[in-house]
């Protein structure tokens, strides 16, 4: 509505204005660059002391998933009201905590006299949860303009998870070297519209069921294996039990079985194929009229080792009826998956500080099931990583959207880019 457009470029707009004052040395030392971007996104650049070395980045986003209190939220979604040592607020997670950290974390290296060896840009972007198509894109838009190369990029996406796998001792810390490609399909059936007290032997809603049931009884090919996820679990397997970690350690001959495995919940499925989901269906009108038109969305999120293209052959071989009409409304392949080897800079820098600040925990490679602004930065770059120092336990990531932020991962928020930048 024109009403909650209105809220929204308000909303945009005051966050625009706010971090001005709540970081006044970063928005007034003559080191650092500030410039907004496509009126509401941030770009900040660091010049740093030898020039010669390639710049990095550091992204983030703004803007969050519209919340109502009828959504069944503990506290009021935009109170940052705290509970219990929580702080409860929409954007909290996703992805509030990296933006204040980055920030708090150059204000603070500013005021002890910080400037850094290695120049580094920062990047907020202002719609990153409708695809960062004037935000992000906006962005690298300036930066190619001005001929920016970068060593990597870091963005949000994995975190440290602790007891969310299943059998693996202690903590781990995931840093998304890729993320899975994405895909939203139209399914339509047209047929001459009739009447209930004369029905046809099949109509456009049952034609469309059919293939929509065909496409959830034929899930995608079974892919574990194939792509970073099996550096993942290579890199875990030592902190497995018997027998798994037997299994974890030669995935070579074990993962067809832990991909049978692996499919047997919804969460951990995502790792093993493209997954396949029915969104929307819609058709009719009244009650007593038969329809001349049915139409289904499937979103479908490609693993590494597919294409958009082959996911696309695939929907039309198993729907397989000439009648359902096939549209691909948008999507894009899998990102590049980016370099997590000894000789890897932005993994390895990225490794040595989540240790520094969380000795306990093993650093991991990972793939983002999600998508991030940062893939539209694959053109200035080899290497991106999707990480965030925030601290998951079960239950916490099906809150991604809700409600709350622990307080002591503030510390960790703001001390994770800290060493970060002081490292480089």
């Amino acid at each position: 509505s024109l009403r909650l457009r209105v809220f929204h470029r308000l909303s945009v707009q005051y966050f625009t204005l706010l971090p001005v004052s709540a970081f006044p040395t970063v928005f007034s030392s003559s080191l650092v660059h500030h410039e907004l971007v496509a009126k509401y996104s941030h770009l900040f650049w660091v010049p740093g002391s030898q020039p010669d070395l390639m710049p990095y980045l550091l992204l983030a986003h703004i803007d969050v998933v519209p919340a109502s209190e009828s959504d069944g939220w503990d506290a009021p979604p935009f109170s940052a009201q705290e509970i219990d040592d929580f702080i409860y607020g929409r954007g909290t997670i996703d992805d509030k905590s990296p933006v204040m950290g980055i920030l708090q974390a150059l204000e603070y290296l500013l005021i002890k006299g910080y400037v850094p060896r290695r120049g580094f840009y920062i990047g907020l972007g202002h719609d990153e949860e409708v695809s960062g198509f004037k935000g992000a894109m906006s962005i690298v838009r300036v930066l190619k303009q001005r001929g920016v190369k970068l060593s990597f990029v870091m963005d949000e996406g994995l975190a440290i998870l602790d007891g969310v796998i299943s059998g693996l001792e202690g903590p781990a810390a995931l840093i998304g070297i890729s993320e899975k490609g994405q895909a939203t399909v139209k399914l339509s059936v047209a047929m001459l519209p009739g009447h209930s007290s004369m029905p046809p032997r099949e109509t456009s809603i049952g034609i469309l069921a059919a293939a929509v049931k065909r496409l959830e009884e034929n899930p995608m090919p079974r892919l574990f294996g194939q792509g970073p996820e099996r550096g993942t679990f290579e890199h875990l397997a030592h902190k497995f039990k018997l027998p798994m970690k037997l299994i974890m350690s030669n995935l070579w001959l074990f993962s067809p079985l832990l991909g049978r495995v692996l499919e047997r919940k919804p969460d951990t499925n995502a790792f093993v194929r493209t997954t396949t989901a029915v969104t929307m269906f819609n058709a009719g009108v009244k009650v007593n009229v038969i329809p001349s038109l049915a139409e289904a969305y499937v979103n479908l999120r490609i693993h590494s080792a597919q294409s958009l293209q082959e996911v696309l052959d695939l929907i039309q071989l198993t729907v397989g009826d000439q009648r359902v009409k096939m549209e691909l409304v948008d999507g894009f392949d899998p990102l590049p998956v980016s370099s997590s080897d000894e000789k890897s800079f932005g993994f390895q820098i990225i490794k040595k500080t989540v240790l520094d600040m969380f000795p306990t925990v093993t650093v991991a490679p990972g793939i983002c099931i999600g998508n991030t602004d940062s893939r539209h930065f694959k053109d200035l770059t080899n290497d991106i990583y999707r990480f965030a120092p925030v601290w998951f336990k079960p239950g916490d990531a099906q809150r991604k959207h809700v409600c709350f932020f622990f307080l002591d991962s503030m510390a960790s928020t703001k001390g994770f880019p800290k060493r970060t930048m002081r490292s480089l």
